[in-house]
């Protein structure tokens, strides 16, 4: 099957959103599947037209020149259907925000080709998480009246959690059109943990004996990390060797370096800043429990994180608040442990206790493995769009513009897919 997805943006650009991106499209291909994709003009550079990064082709827009959002909306349309008469999709995917599907649907239904709409989160509430925005202003009811009539235009639906599912269903979405692709990794990408290496330890002030806490990722608000920097000193009082690594940048950068410097035990908290992809796995062989304390808002409650399934498909320790997006990824005592959201303390007990007792963390680690290689594996889950493919292509099938040409779902090798 050939399938066109529209993206915010893509590889070269490392994010979550990148990702998850890469493994659904590279799982695709190895599928059988044939593969293009269109990425909007906020990160693309005006003189590239199309490129190929790790076997995907990624056709980009060329920023508007005049027109604002509608001109940039209307500009991503135009590329989406020049790439589409060339590459002849039977289905277009277009993935979050709902600006994407916006821009998708027009191309779409002029050449009678269905349109899968991916929600991976709310973009309201996620500005709400970001500090750009207030729940109940006139900007979120927008992006929120956007996203409905992205929602009722497109032929079917995928979201990544059932968080999002249930909140769809309550505005009135038919259960039927809705399906669940969750959060998952190519654990191809991930081997054996990464060994402890001690030169980088010995530069980061890191001990043999610390107990290290660690976190990588973006420093957004909703991340909840002034939280677990306000848990440290209790943390340290009941562990004295505990320590706090924090690798990554974002809009809290500088208030977190602040709050970490006034805090009583300002020398157990490195920031390391932002490091290159390739040498990530270099500091998470540092770390004995990674932690994730997002506060509870409704984007945490709602959407499921990816960095927690990294953690797992590495074999690593991993805490988190209880908010409704981890639970539906971590079973408390089981595959990872759960502390209570915005509350320092809470957190800081539940992370004594479990450097505490360290006589389950290998069964522990190996049953969160184990979840993920059953559950959140793309080489198997990818799989679950090829029924909602089929079934769109199959009510669309005697309205097509051009021939249908359909590929095997499953193959053994890679297929052209240029």
């Amino acid at each position: 099957m050939r399938i066109l997805h529209v993206l915010d943006h893509g590889l070269p650009v490392q994010s979550g959103y990148t990702f998850r991106t890469r493994a659904i499209l590279k799982a695709q291909i190895a599928a059988g599947h044939m593969i293009a994709a269109v990425t909007g003009s906020r990160y693309n550079a005006a003189d590239v037209g199309c490129e190929t990064i790790e076997g995907i082709d990624f056709h980009r827009t060329r920023p508007a020149i005049r027109g604002g959002v509608a001109g940039e909306v209307a500009a991503f349309a135009r590329r989406i259907g020049a790439v589409a008469d060339a590459f002849r999709p039977d289905v277009i995917h277009a993935h979050s925000p709902a600006l994407d599907a916006v821009a998708a649907w027009w191309p779409a239904r002029r050449r009678r080709v269905p349109l899968l709409y991916e929600i991976r989160a709310f973009w309201e509430d996620a500005a709400v998480g970001n500090g750009t925005a207030c729940e109940g202003s006139a900007r979120y009811r927008a992006t929120r009246a956007l996203e409905n009539w992205a929602v009722a235009r497109a032929d079917g639906v995928a979201v990544i959690c059932d968080g999002l599912r249930g909140d769809l269903i309550a505005r009135g979405v038919a259960a039927e059109k809705i399906m669940v692709s969750p959060n998952g990794v190519d654990l191809t990408l991930f081997g054996a943990p990464a060994a402890r290496d001690g030169a980088l330890a010995e530069a980061l002030g890191l001990a043999a004996d610390d107990e290290v806490i660690g976190f990588i990722g973006s420093f957004y608000d909703y991340e909840g990390l002034d939280d677990l920097i306000a848990a440290m000193p209790m943390l340290v009082a009941a562990r004295p060797r505990a320590r706090l690594l924090l690798v990554g940048g974002g809009p809290m950068a500088a208030a977190l370096a602040a709050q970490a410097a006034a805090s009583p035990v300002a020398g157990r908290v490195h920031f390391v800043g932002r490091v290159p992809h390739h040498e990530v796995e270099r500091y998470y062989g540092l770390v004995d429990v990674l932690a994730y304390p997002r506060k509870r808002m409704r984007l945490t409650d709602l959407v499921t994180p990816l960095k927690p399934l990294e953690a797992m498909a590495q074999g690593r320790l991993v805490a988190a608040s209880d908010v409704g997006g981890h639970r539906e990824l971590i079973r408390d005592g089981e595959t990872g442990t759960l502390f209570p959201a915005d509350d320092p303390r809470g957190m800081a007990a539940a992370l004594a206790g479990l450097l505490a007792d360290r006589s389950g963390w290998a069964a522990r680690r190996a049953r969160a493995r184990a979840f993920v290689a059953a559950e959140r594996d793309w080489a198997t889950n990818v799989h679950r769009y090829d029924a909602v493919y089929q079934r769109l292509t199959d009510d669309r099938y005697h309205h097509r513009s051009w021939p249908r040409i359909v590929f095997p779902a499953r193959s053994s090798g890679t297929s052209p897919h240029r």
